[in-house]
């Protein structure tokens, strides 16, 4: 018999670390290949971690609410035959809490009362409260911190939000919370229904005062005429889902669109940092998803600009798949520097869509529809049926002018209109 440790995989590029959040397995249970073992949270999503080999869990190595960091054994699974190497028996884990890095806070008298767990209680991790001892947060005071973490907990992000808060004179906190003592009254009769938001939702809905509070929207449309594009998709649809396996949609000739568009004008891919603008190289973009619960998603394609419309459509339905399912990884929801949010997926005609922080524009496609236009020609004007929709685009004019942000529009608009209907898909 070997022994195999399991090791906390990366889960992204600014993902060091997870709290673990609940065993699948127990000790001495079977475990098969691929199997989750145990479930984790981040401060960006939820995820299941699966065993690399098939065996005996012998041993977790953390407890529930522990912090683990990437590359880190949380447990141990015994296999048949011999492990690869000697299995040496890791000595107690014991997790370094450095001081956050926050411009210091005045001296606050030590909370008298004691942050520790006990039945009943709020949960806390090890690092939370570590660092609220070391700040002076009393044990009220960190029950009041709206938390971001599974089940409300309070991520480390929460709490140096809430120190940075607390030392500002202005500050938007970037945890939602309602307001103790809010402008307008809200009344409720006893027919009525009090849904509590769950977590997802309140984070979509931090994320979107933020970025109406942090970015000045102003909003533009075009209206396209994509018939040879519609023509051209259901000339290819059979023949392509019978050779590649899944269907081609119109998303991923949107973002084909897109990605050479801002190739076209560059400033669209951009980002803020206080007064410096982030020029970025990489094209990856955002594609807005809506879950069953009703919640939405971004799934990013990475360079998409470097993707043909085969690979492209592949991802697309690859995320969209997972994403249904709850099973995308941190990384592919991180790193976007565009969005493209489909709402004539729900009958729309156009929207106005709310920027995804920290970029600086947002695309919304509207609905496909024929109607009746003027088709100009050489030869003269004449009425015909045609496949026509609205494009939308939210940018932040703060760094996008009416003129960038409508040529880019536009630019993107035109490669839907001139697309190819004898094009070949290799």
């Amino acid at each position: 018999m070997g022994e195999i440790k399991l090791i906390l995989p990366k889960m992204g590029e600014s993902v060091a670390e997870a709290t673990l959040t609940s065993w699948l397995k127990k000790e001495g249970d079977r475990i098969e290949l691929d199997e989750a073992v145990a479930e984790i949270a981040t401060d960006k999503v939820d995820s299941e971690i699966p065993a690399t080999h098939q065996g005996i869990l012998k041993k977790q190595l953390f407890k529930v609410g522990e912090i683990v960091k990437v590359g880190q054994a949380f447990a141990i699974i015994e296999i048949e035959g011999d492990a690869d190497s000697e299995f040496d028996q890791p000595e107690p884990q014991k997790t370094e809490t450095k001081k956050p890095d926050i411009t210091p806070q005045p001296k606050v008298e030590k909370a008298a009362e004691p942050i520790h767990l006990a039945k009943g209680d709020r949960f806390y991790s090890p690092l939370v409260r570590s660092i609220a001892q070391k700040e002076g947060i009393s044990k009220d005071q960190l029950d009041k911190i709206e938390g971001s973490g599974k089940e409300g907990r309070v991520t480390k992000d929460d709490i140096l939000a809430y120190l940075d808060d607390k030392g500002s004179s202005v500050s938007v906190s970037p945890t939602y919370t309602t307001p103790a003592e809010p402008s307008y009254k809200v009344v409720s009769s006893g027919e009525d229904e009090i849904i509590e938001m769950d977590r997802m939702r309140k984070l979509i809905a931090e994320h979107m005062v933020k970025s109406k509070q942090i970015a000045p929207h102003v909003t533009s449309f075009v209206e396209v005429d994509v018939t040879a594009m519609v023509l051209w998709r259901d000339k290819v649809k059979n023949e392509f889902e019978k050779r590649e396996g899944f269907k081609i949609t119109f998303t991923p000739i949107f973002i084909e669109a897109v990605a050479k568009a801002i190739k076209d004008f560059p400033m669209v891919n951009v980002q803020v940092d206080g007064t410096k603008i982030i020029k970025k190289k990489a094209i990856n973009i955002g594609m807005a998803t809506a879950l069953p619960s009703g919640n939405l998603i971004v799934p990013v394609i990475k360079n998409a600009d470097r993707l043909n419309i085969t690979g492209l459509s592949e991802m697309v339905s690859d995320f969209s798949k997972r994403a249904r399912e709850n099973k995308l990884k941190p990384d592919e929801i991180q790193g976007g520097t565009f969005t493209i949010t489909n709402v004539g997926t729900f009958g729309n005609v156009m929207g106005t869509p709310i920027i995804n922080q920290p970029q600086v524009a947002i695309l919304s496609t509207g609905i496909i529809k024929k109607k009746p236009v003027v088709i100009e020609s050489p030869m003269g004007d004449s009425i015909g049926i045609r496949h026509m929709m609205f494009l939308s685009l939210s940018y932040d004019h703060r760094v996008v002018d009416g003129m960038l942000g409508g040529s880019f529009l536009r630019k993107v608009g035109d490669y839907l209109e001139n697309f190819d209907i004898n094009r070949v898909i290799w």
